[in-house]
């Protein structure tokens, strides 16, 4: 992924962090700075927290990205 559209993502990112959590800006870009270093972890955290236990997902967790590399 570019540097720009990475530091886009980041930013979108931790704007959206801020406005949804009510916090201050410093602590908004931290954490998207977090989630976006720990994709990999996010992404199988989201997908195990969203699906259930008695139906299998449609595709593995390894197979999912954050961002897109296209």
């Amino acid at each position: 992924m570019k540097h720009t559209t990475r530091l886009s993502y980041l930013m979108q990112l931790s704007w959206e962090v801020q406005r949804k959590k009510h916090t201050t800006r410093r602590k908004a870009l931290l954490a998207a700075w977090a989630i976006t270093l720990n994709e990999d972890i996010t992404v199988y955290y989201l997908v195990k927290r969203h699906s259930s236990r008695n139906t299998p997902n449609k595709v593995e967790a390894k197979e999912l990205a954050l961002f897109s590399s296209h």
